[in-house]
Formats: structure tokens, sequence, C-alpha cells
């Protein structure tokens, strides 16, 4: 799969990176953590929250709307699925990171996509980049062979966070966007090959992809 810069100008199809928010203290707090095997996301983690970053991005990025900052890290070189939200993500890379994208214009209309229209993109260390609402994304990926990633998260607040009530079960029809729901602000849609992503709706076709042979 070919890898294109951050600083393509095709990514402002999918993101624009953000250069008018000090991010520093982000991501030496990040720099702290011990990164995992796997993967694990946190929504929301104090010691980012209570940096000077905090009330910048909140007022700069999101106007002055209530935020919350966590984090993505871990090893991971595929897709697995893709997600959207309905508003904005700001990702911020304590490491070099991948991310694969796609655009939700491009999910047909039975809630299916086709893989083979995913992109990748490289950020190093230091950037960070608003990923837009109608962008697909999902974990990131390792940039190096055997490195792990950190990858600050910003959202509004409570996305992520377990649903209150219910909402229609993926196997009343894959044309029902609502069965897409996995959390507050998130619909998902995984791959069937994917480990863990059992419960969900399985409606990415063609490759899973992986891009340990293109790192």
């Amino acid at each position: 799969m070919k890898i294109l810069n951050a600083e393509d100008k095709s990514f402002r199809n999918y993101g624009i990176l953000i250069n008018n928010v000090d991010f520093a203290p982000v991501i030496d707090e990040l720099s702290k953590v011990e990164i995992p095997e796997g993967v694990i996301y946190e929504p929301s983690v104090e010691a980012l929250e209570s940096t000077s970053s905090f009330a910048a991005v909140r007022d700069v990025c999101y106007g002055e709307s209530d935020i919350q900052i966590g984090y993505c890290i871990g090893h991971n070189t595929m897709l697995n699925a893709l997600e959207y939200h309905r508003s904005s993500e700001i990702n911020i890379f304590a490491t070099d990171a991948i991310l694969i994208l796609g655009k939700r214009e491009d999910i047909k209309e039975d809630n299916t996509y086709d893989t083979d229209k995913c992109v990748a993109y490289y950020f190093k260390k230091g950037m960070a980049a608003e990923i837009y609402a109608t962008t697909l994304h999902y974990a990131p990926c390792s940039a190096k062979k055997g490195e792990g990633f950190l990858v600050g998260v910003v959202l509004p607040r409570g996305t992520n966070y377990p649903l209150d009530t219910a909402h229609a079960d993926v196997s009343t029809g894959s044309s029902n966007e609502d069965g897409l729901i996995t959390a507050k602000n998130k619909w998902l849609i995984a791959h069937s090959e994917a480990a863990g992503e059992a419960g969900h709706f399985f409606g990415l076709n063609g490759i899973n992809l992986d891009i340990k042979d293109d790192i």
C-alpha cells in the first residue's frame, strides 16, 4: 500500500495539519506512557487535560465547546475497521505514526465500504492534525517495524463512551445506519477478519489492509 506524507496536498481531502496550537505539553505527557503490545484507547486522560494545551485546543479548534483529550497507543499494522463521528477529531503525534483513511461519501447505501478506496498517510512526531468528520479512520498504525505509536486524541466531551439507550441491531439490516453505532458519537464498520470486532457490522469489503510490508 502506498503511504503518502501528511504534508502532501491530497491530505486536505481528509483533514488539515494544525499549526496554531502548541501541543508540546501533550506530547511531553504522552512520552511518559509505556507503549503496550496491543492497542489501548482511553477517551479522557487527566494528565493530558491538565496541560496548557487543553484550553488552547478547546478555544481555538473547537470554538470553546467542551472537549476531552485521551490517547490511542500500542502496536498495530492493520486496518480492521473504520469509524466516523459527527465531529472532527484531532490527533496529536508523540511518535511517528500512519493513519489509514477513507471518505464517508464512499460508503454505499447498504453501509458497506470497499477497502481499496483507503489511503494511508505518514505523520511525523510533533505533528497535529484535524481529521474531518467526513473522514473514515480507526486506530493508528506503527510507522516503523517493531516500534509502537503514541497518539493523543481530542474529541467533543462524551465521545466514545458507552451508550445510554438501545440502538438497532446489525442483524436488522445493513441499510440501517443506527446499527453502526457502537458508542456515543461513534459509527463503526468492521472487517470480518478483524480480531476483537465481534458483534459489530461487518461491512468492509476487500482485503483487511496490512501495512507491515510497506514500512
